[in-house]
């Protein structure tokens, strides 16, 4: 997204140089009244509303693309996986991790990230379980009537 709005400034700056390169030429005529355009005012405010409606698409659009492209890369390929998380606080969590084939038990706090335990045999997972999410993501889900399976 910042190289988007690196772009939309740079390609700004250079309509803005060329205005005001083409206004300091010489030869070149400058309008000084709005009523010595072809189209008036009117049309000067029409121009100026279909530029800004076709840079604002043009960013929707790109922003689209990207979370297309996003979604097409391969998400089954990742090596760590959160498997389950309980919070025990307002800002604590425990979180079990699976990293290949072993499972490992991590307690979170905003300073700090201990693993506590290295499970010898990982936990069996239930044939009906969904993965973990973030409880506000979860419950968003919930909410807006749809589920987790629909993401993937």
């Amino acid at each position: 997204m910042k190289r988007l709005m690196r772009a939309v400034t740079a390609v700004g700056a250079l309509l803005a140089s060329e205005v005001a390169m083409a206004a300091a030429e010489p030869g070149a005529k400058v309008a000084t009244t709005a009523s010595s355009t072809p189209g008036g005012l009117g049309g000067q405010l029409a121009q100026m509303l279909f530029g800004l409606l076709l840079v604002v698409g043009l960013i929707f659009g790109l922003a689209w693309l990207l979370r297309r492209m996003q979604v097409a890369s391969p998400r089954g390929g990742q090596v760590i996986e959160i498997v389950g998380s309980r919070a025990i606080g307002p800002r604590d969590r425990l979180l079990l991790v699976q990293v290949g084939k072993e499972q490992i038990l991590i307690g979170h706090s905003p300073g700090n990230i201990e693993a506590l335990h290295v499970l010898a045999e990982p936990v069996p997972m239930p044939a009906n379980a969904r993965p973990a999410a973030p409880e506000f993501a979860q419950r968003l889900l919930e909410l807006m009537g749809k589920d987790q399976k629909d993401k993937t």
